[in-house]
C-alpha cells in the first residue's frame, strides 16, 4: 500500500456464533459502505468477516495494479477462513461484492446462502469498448463511481477515481459469470434498486433466473446504488439478517 487506511474503511471480523456470514464491499468502495449491514449481522449475534479488498480503501494508486483475481482470491480466502470456524456460513455482497459472492456461490455448494445487493452480473452493453478506448488514449483512471446514494448528506468513502485497467477485468468476470449461475443451488436474496445509477437494474432479473436455487427479492424504491447507506438502509438490513437467520440454520 503507498497511504494509510481511510479512516472508516477498516476491514471488520466479529466473532459470534457458529453461524457465519461474509460481507464484500464494492469496486472502488471499502467496508464502510457496508458497515451498517455488518453490525446488523454482527448484534443478530453471526460471526462476522468483511475484509479490506486489495487495493481499496487507501488510494486510487494502490487499486491501478490490482485486477478481480486478486478480489476473488481475497473473498476465497476469507471465505476458507470463516468456513473453517463456523459450522454454516452465508455470504452477502453489494455492486461488485455481490459479483464475488455469485462467484463464491459457484464454487462452493456448501455455502448455506446468499444475498446480492444491486450486483453486476453481466457486462454492461457498449462499456468494453468505451474504456478500451480510454485506455488506448492514454488514460489510467476515469471519474469515481462512488457514492451514488439518494439519501441527503449520506457519502460512501469510495475513490474520486476508478481505475480503467481494473475495470475492464470486472467486466471480464462479469461476462463470465452468467454461464456460472446455474451451478448456484442455495437459496438468493436478491436485493435491487429501481432507481440504480451504476449497475443495470435488469442485473438482478438476470441473477434471479439465472441460478438453480429458490430466490427471494426485495425492492428498494427510496435508494440508488449504494442501498446499504441511503433511505431503504434499515429494511435491506432488517430483510438480510432475517434472510440468514433461516438459511444458515
Amino acid at each position: 500500500m503507498t497511504a494509510p487506511i481511510i479512516e472508516g474503511a477498516e476491514p471488520l471480523s466479529v466473532a459470534g456464533s457458529d453461524r457465519g456470514v461474509l460481507v464484500l464491499h464494492g469496486f472502488t468502495g471499502n467496508p464502510q459502505s457496508m458497515r451498517p449491514l455488518a453490525d446488523g449481522l454482527a448484534t443478530a449475534g453471526f460471526t462476522v468477516e468483511m475484509p479490506l479488498l486489495p487495493g481499496h480503501g487507501t488510494a486510487v494508486e494502490d487499486m491501478v495494479p490490482t485486477r478481480f483475481d486478486d478480489w476473488s482470491g481475497a473473498a476465497e480466502a476469507a471465505y476458507a477462513d470463516l468456513a473453517g470456524r463456523c459450522a454454516s456460513v452465508g455470504v452477502v455482497g453489494l455492486s461488485m461484492g455481490g459479483a464475488l459472492t455469485a462467484w463464491l456461490a459457484a464454487e462452493h455448494a456448501e455455502i448455506a446462502g446468499i444475498a446480492c445487493l444491486n450486483a453486476i452480473v453481466v457486462e454492461p452493453e457498449g462499456m468494453r469498448e468505451l474504456i478500451q478506448g480510454m485506455v488506448d488514449g492514454g488514460a489510467e483512471t476515469m471519474p469515481g463511481i462512488g457514492s451514488d446514494i439518494a439519501r441527503e448528506g449520506s457519502i460512501e468513502l469510495a475513490y474520486p477515481e476508478a481505475p480503467l485497467r481494473a475495470l475492464l477485468s470486472l467486466m471480464d468476470a462479469a461476462g463470465e459469470l452468467g454461464a456460472r449461475l446455474g451451478r448456484i443451488e442455495c437459496p438468493v436474496l436478491v436485493v435491487n434498486s429501481p432507481q440504480d445509477h451504476v449497475v443495470d437494474p435488469s442485473n438482478s432479473d438476470v441473477l434471479a433466473s439465472g441460478v438453480s436455487g429458490p430466490v427471494e427479492r426485495v425492492t428498494a424504491p427510496d435508494s440508488y446504488h449504494v442501498v446499504t447507506l441511503d433511505n431503504d438502509a434499515d429494511a435491506v438490513v432488517a430483510a438480510v439478517v432475517e434472510f440468514f437467520d433461516r438459511v444458515l440454520g
